[in-house]
């Protein structure tokens, strides 16, 4: 006799299914107006094709595939900075389920592009009806936080989400287990002072290398008047459309005729719990820039749909959040900003105990991750937050990733730690999350394939 399924299994079933045909059939190549869009990645960081419905996205409309939806409303958001320890949820779940988050990309909305996404896109060709609703309302209504460009973060951050069970001293996993573009276009951004040349007062760059080919000098791009809008900062607005290869592509101009085309790899560059105590919303330990034991702006382009992202809990419920949704970046993230675009991702949020072995014993007290082909150590600069003074050096970040490995293979693999080292040396990678978010990020990739005998 068949054991009918309760509607979480169906819906379980239904995800794995939708994932295993990669949303396909319900795809359409992007146009101007909307479509499909596919993404891989080679050897050990490969992550399967993702495809976008044919409508955009608004919130309530369209596939949502959790048990659980969170849209990205204005009083299920914080602007610049993420919850705290002991903020207030705007979801609760019990630890296994799915939740679908409407993520709202802060490019396009911003001060210096004018706070108004519907004469911004449609400057470049956007249709009003292509412009999401939810951010139209953030840009225009968010009233709880008197926004400041220099000092505020610029990412729209939902959540916090508690999830029943987790308490400090346990590890949240987060599983992606689809990712939908909401829309067909993106916008990747260069913002004085940021980015891998960011410049110093003088116009150069701490080494001396000369960056003016890039941004407008310093002393003429405006920042004086105090305006945004004035202060010379350059967004290139990406669209989407198929590439040579079919694969739908982020396009850029090539020179007066040509083009450069690149493929779509979506992911969610910030997944965190709350980790620091503070005040009152704004305060800068709260900053949505630089991430933390948290996790929180990680920016780790291997964290697509199959990926697994561990991290440790620090408050009652975990308090889970997500923001700065990215359609592609490149490791790095040179200029400042991915090619940003707003996503829809259904992620399963389980609890893990110490002494389970539900989870790679390195999360219990660091992020850590994990894609169908590899195990992903991680390493930041100043994994306490850039405000407590830690120097942003990439020669931390990588050690911190080296330690984390080696802790890993010891102790989750068994392998001594010479041999480890050793190892790591002939055979793992080592990869520069990104350079731009004020304390730095490296993240190791071990191939699974080699621990199969």
């Amino acid at each position: 006799m068949r054991v009918p399924k309760s509607p979480t299994d169906v819906r379980e079933a239904l995800i794995a299914r939708l994932e295993r045909r990669h949303f396909l059939r319900a795809a359409a190549v992007v146009t101007g107006t909307g479509g499909a869009l596919l993404g891989a990645r080679s050897a050990a960081s490969a992550t399967p094709p993702t495809s976008l419905p044919r409508e955009i996205l608004q919130p309530h409309k369209g596939p949502i595939h959790g048990k659980h939806y969170l849209p990205s409303a204005v009083e299920q958001v914080l602007w610049g900075y993420v919850p705290a320890v002991g903020s207030r949820p705007v979801l609760r779940m019990k630890s296994g389920e799915t939740v679908t988050i409407d993520s709202v990309s802060h490019e396009g909305i911003l001060e210096d592009q004018g706070r108004d996404p519907i004469a911004y896109f449609g400057e470049h060709g956007v249709p009003r009806a292509n412009v999401l609703q939810d951010a139209i309302t953030i840009a225009r209504d968010y009233s709880r936080t008197t926004r400041n460009f220099d000092v505020d973060g610029p990412h729209v951050v939902t959540g916090p989400i508690y999830v029943d069970g987790a308490q400090r001293g346990d590890v949240l996993k987060i599983e992606m287990l689809s990712i939908l573009p909401r829309v067909p276009y993106g916008v990747v951004s260069s913002r004085h002072g940021k980015g891998a040349l960011a410049r110093t007062s003088n116009g150069g760059a701490p080494d001396g290398i000369t960056v003016d080919e890039v941004m407008p000098p310093v002393a003429t791009d405006g920042r004086p008047t105090g305006d945004p809008t004035r202060y010379g900062n350059v967004s290139v607005f990406t669209p989407v459309r198929r590439g040579r290869k079919g694969a739908p592509s982020g396009v850029m101009k090539r020179g007066t005729s040509g083009e450069v085309t690149f493929p779509l790899r979506p992911f969610m560059g910030m997944m965190g719990v709350a980790f620091a105590s503070a005040d009152r919303p704004t305060d800068p330990a709260l900053n949505s820039i630089p991430p933390t034991l948290g996790g929180g702006n990680i920016d780790i382009n291997l964290l697509g749909v199959g990926a697994t992202f561990y991290l440790p809990v620090f408050a009652d419920g975990a308090l889970f959040y997500t923001g700065d949704p990215h359609h592609a970046m490149g490791g790095g993230e040179a200029a400042l900003t991915a090619m940003e675009g707003s996503l829809r991702t259904t992620f399963r949020l389980t609890v893990c105990k110490p002494g389970s072995g539900d989870a790679p014993s390195v999360a219990f007290h660091y992020p850590f991750a994990e894609t169908p082909q590899a195990w992903v150590p991680i390493g930041l600069s100043d994994p306490d937050g850039s405000q407590h003074g830690q120097v942003n050096d990439l020669d931390i970040a990588m050690r911190r990733a080296v330690v984390n490995a080696l802790d890993f293979l010891e102790h989750d693999q068994g392998m001594d730690r010479a041999v480890a080292y050793a190892y790591l040396s002939a055979a793992a990678d080592f990869e520069v999350s990104q350079v731009v978010d004020r304390t730095t990020g490296v993240h190791g990739v071990i191939a699974k394939e080699h621990f199969t005998a």
